[in-house]
């Protein structure tokens, strides 16, 4: 059994709704952050996020939704889908089409499914409101289905006809890179032979305006510095939404179909913090311990590392315990690390997947992103090495973070193809 290797890639993102115009971002470090009323309320502190451009849902009626050209969303199948799922649908056409697979290739036994997102507040609350309006006597048929937390593999393995395993992912921000990690597993124990992971979030005032009773959210209103993650007047992360498909197949196999190979995904780790529910801990011990056994799964060691893409959001305790974990693990052998979240925002559940997308590409074009944004340095991240703008040279092997609510930590280690 080959190591399996990621060999489709698609993206709905605010930085870009293809894999060329993502890349171009990152590599210029060209942000996707804009302003914004939530609400209608220009009273509100948070007036910036990270915007996904072409689409539009004014309404809870997918008769009134829009999306650009080229993709198609079936009429069937939007009955049932939320705001992401459409931008899953288009990312995952993106993703197959990349990996030089159709419909019928996913449709057996031998391919899986698994999604991460939140559910869709949007919808929720809108499905809420009409029962009790009615005092229970109207409902939408699709409304369960379209908006609680596993709206993704329910729409898509049933659209696709996926018949290998299905699964939906719910650990906060760690969620798409806990269905990356078990996909994983599925491959490397013969489980499955290739695998769909996909992570999408809405990005609406109802999915990310409740960060702000956190403080969790940026209240500086200019796009180009409120999301600034290791710096140390950064004050809040900034929400995002979108999507990101990848498929994940067995090595050998992808080969053997000549498929275009991306990353190969070494190893993952996973650890909790045993600490808060919200919070991270402290030291970041929790962080360590994931990339800890991420490396020991890879067979790799911390001096192996050229790259990592840091989880950091832009809070002030959590790139802390980050920046501590980083120090912790890699000591003197001092790997480049930047977090994109300074591109893109937060994409909560979306989070995990996107980077690991976003490191794919970077492995495939050989470039380490900059760490945008930054201007003064927290003195925390001594001894880390934060380059400020793209560095046109092999990252080599890449560590990526993730962590969420809890205490969730989860890290992927990628490299080139062999």
């Amino acid at each position: 059994m080959a190591a399996p290797v990621i060999t489709g890639l698609g993206f709905i993102t605010s930085i870009g709704n293809d894999r060329e115009a993502v890349c171009a971002s990152l590599r210029e470090l060209k942000h996707g952050i804009e302003h914004i009323e939530f609400l209608g309320n220009p009273n509100l502190p948070v007036t910036v996020a990270g915007t996904v451009k072409g689409f539009a849902f004014p309404t809870p009626s997918w008769r009134d939704w829009r999306w650009p050209e080229p993709f198609t969303v079936d009429r069937d199948l939007i009955r049932g889908l939320p705001p992401h799922g459409v931008y899953a649908v288009c990312a995952l056409q993106q993703a197959l089409a990349d990996a030089g697979l159709g419909a019928a290739d996913v449709a057996n036994e031998s391919t899986g499914m698994f999604c991460a997102s939140a559910g869709s507040p949007f919808l929720l609350v809108h499905h809420m409101i009409q029962m009790y309006a009615t005092r229970g006597e109207r409902g939408n048929p699709m409304g369960i289905v379209s908006s609680i937390a596993g709206t993704l593999n329910f729409n898509l393995a049933a659209h696709y006809h996926i018949e290998g395993a299905v699964c939906g992912f719910v650990s906060a921000c760690a969620s798409s890179s806990h269905a990356l990690g078990y996909a994983v597993d599925e491959i490397r124990l013969g489980r499955q032979k290739r695998m769909l992971v996909i992570g999408a979030e809405d990005m609406t005032a109802e999915s990310v305006l409740p960060f702000a009773s956190l403080r969790a959210l940026s209240s500086n209103p200019d796009p180009d510095s409120a999301s600034r993650p290791f710096d140390l007047g950064r004050d809040g992360f900034v929400g995002t939404g979108g999507a990101v498909a990848l498929v994940v197949e067995d090595g050998a196999i992808a080969r053997r179909r000549g498929a275009p190979l991306y990353a190969e995904i070494a190893g993952w780790g996973q650890a909790g913090d045993g600490h808060s529910v919200a919070a991270s801990h402290p030291e970041g011990a929790g962080l360590r311990r994931a990339m800890e056994r991420a490396l020991a799964d890879a067979h790799v060691s911390a001096a192996d590392i050229g790259y990592v893409n840091a989880h950091a959001t832009s809070t002030v305790a959590g790139d802390r315990s980050e920046a501590l974990a980083l120090a912790s693990v890699f000591g003197q052998s001092r790997p480049k690390v930047s977090s994109t979240k300074a591109l893109t925002g937060h994409g909560l559940s979306l989070a995990g997947v996107m980077e690991a997308a976003f490191c794919a590409l970077a492995l495939r074009d050989r470039f380490i992103p900059g760490a945008a944004h930054l201007e003064m340095v927290d003195p925390v991240c001594a001894g880390i090495d934060l380059p400020k703008a793209t560095l046109d040279v092999a990252p080599g092997i890449i560590l990526n973070n993730s962590s969420g609510f809890g205490g969730s930590n989860v890290c992927h280690v990628l490299r080139q193809p062999a």
